[in-house]
């Protein structure tokens, strides 16, 4: 992996910063989980102030922002899917934590999964990491870990009830 970039290219773009999770990016070691972290705490803020259908719109709309930013940040730092562009991981966790029950061990459970499936990439997030280099794959793979995510926690439920 390329060195992490320097807080001056966070700043230097609205994008930039965005595709870096506002700095939770720059992590020296392991900035795809920093960049969950930053997800669950910001989602823990925003969420007593927001309906349902407002985050899901918030959040479909952050996607699709997502694709142009990391493209663009991408670019700028010769690796369309560097370490440090943890936008990826915060809007499909968002959406995670949005379907997940509201409590601590639960959202625990919906972290460790999604950092799993994440990092494993099952078919079709492989798929998209290794050949759609753009903004575009980019979130997808993690839409995808978002997916099984999901599921996991739903036939955990079951199991539980």
């Amino acid at each position: 992996m390329r060195p992490a970039p320097s807080r001056k290219f966070l700043l230097a773009s609205p994008a930039h910063f965005l595709a870096l999770g506002c700095g939770s990016g720059l992590a020296p070691k392991a900035p795809g989980t920093f960049g969950t972290l930053f997800a669950w705490a910001s989602f823990l803020l925003f969420r007593p102030y927001c309906s349902d259908a407002l985050l899901l719109g918030l959040f479909a709309a952050a996607y699709l922002l997502g694709i142009w930013i990391i493209d663009v940040t991408g670019r700028a730092l010769g690796d369309p899917d560097h370490g440090s562009i943890v936008w990826d991981e915060i809007v499909p966790f968002w959406l995670v934590l949005l379907l997940t029950p509201d409590t601590f061990f639960w959202q625990l459970a919906a972290f460790m999964l999604f950092r799993y499936f994440d990092i494993t990439k099952p078919q079709p997030a492989r798929y998209f990491d290794t050949h759609v280099k753009n903004g575009f794959g980019v979130m997808a793979d993690d839409l995808v870990a978002a997916g099984y995510t999901l599921l996991a926690l739903a036939l955990l439920k079951i199991a539980l009830s």
